[in-house]
């Protein structure tokens, strides 16, 4: 706290009051600054040095493009911090429920396509090795340290190669949050959303955010409507790509992310000591073994996923 206080030092925020607002599976923290009826979010991320420059840099990009990505209004890019705009304390996973998600999702959507109107020149590639290197997780950190299972390497291997050929047909060298979902989503009003933590994006598939943000690891929806709101976005966005075809890009960029993630929670579990994402593990399996079931070429990584048995959790 008190780095935080000699930042805002000599600025106008200097008397404002600090709170804590969040934290994220980072090692960023964020603080609230409020005085009277002003409020902004101070980003602390001075143990997280490397990953502010790309903040600053990418928020740019997206303001560029229209979207609502907060307003930087004080910054010291050396020792970390940031004071941003804020866009209040809900994100959409709080509002969201049986009667509105389809409408906020489409709201969502847009904003996915503003998105990718935004430069992607210069961003890191989301090329083979990448995709290969992600869903690689699964193997280390998820069957091998957290399951505890043996398993053909070789099987795994050509799966995670199927799935990133497969994930390359499809349109590339758009702008990737990489991470765009419901908590990173935050919701101002029935018609305007606020996207957040969007540090780490690179240039990739035309639907890796649509995956986000349909396949959430948080909150679940029919399958059916999640094809549907897809297709809704191929309209939107013009593609010319045929139901079903889209529909497979959608299902094998979902089968990487998905992937990766498993690795992903255990790992932040295993390494980093934090248990909150392993109650989300379930979903993100179900998720996988759902759509592997669709595709015989990835029969036998569906056999191996349906043997485990995932660690039960400690209430």
């Amino acid at each position: 706290m008190q780095a935080i206080k000699e930042f805002l030092d000599g600025s106008r925020f200097a008397k404002f009051e600090i709170s804590l607002a969040s934290a994220d599976a980072s090692f960023r923290r964020y603080f609230r600054l409020t005085l009277a009826n002003e409020s902004y979010i101070v980003m602390d991320s001075s143990r997280e040095l490397n990953s502010l420059k790309p903040f600053v840099e990418v928020t740019q990009r997206l303001r560029d493009a229209k979207v609502n990505a907060p307003q930087i209004y004080l910054q010291d890019v050396a020792k970390g911090f940031l004071v941003l705009e804020d866009f209040g304390s809900s994100d959409l996973l709080d509002v969201l429920d049986a009667s509105n998600y389809e409408k906020l999702y489409k709201i969502a959507i847009e904003a996915i396509i503003k998105m990718q109107d935004a430069d992607a020149k210069g961003l890191p590639l989301y090329d083979d090795a990448f995709l290969k290197f992600e869903m690689s997780l699964i193997q280390e950190w998820f069957l091998e340290s957290y399951i505890g299972i043996n398993y053909d390497a070789k099987m795994i291997q050509n799966s995670l190669s199927i799935i990133s050929d497969e994930v390359l047909k499809q349109p590339q060298g758009f702008f990737v949050h990489r991470d765009f979902h419901s908590r990173n989503i935050m919701y101002i009003d029935e018609k305007n959303l606020g996207i957040i933590d969007y540090q780490d994006a690179m240039s990739g598939a035309v639907t890796y955010d649509l995956v986000s943000l349909l396949k959430d690891l948080y909150v679940e929806w029919s399958e059916e409507k999640m094809q549907e709101l897809a297709l809704y976005f191929r309209d939107a966005k013009g593609l010319d790509v045929s139901d079903e075809e889209f529909i497979r890009w959608f299902d094998f960029m979902g089968l990487q992310r998905h992937i990766k993630v498993l690795g992903i929670f255990a790992r932040l579990y295993l390494r980093d000591a934090k248990d909150g994402y392993l109650k989300d593990l379930p979903l993100t399996l179900k998720y996988v073994v759902n759509t592997l079931e669709k595709y015989d070429e990835l029969k036998e990584l569906r056999s191996l996923l349906l043997s485990i048995t995932l660690p039960k959790l400690n209430t």
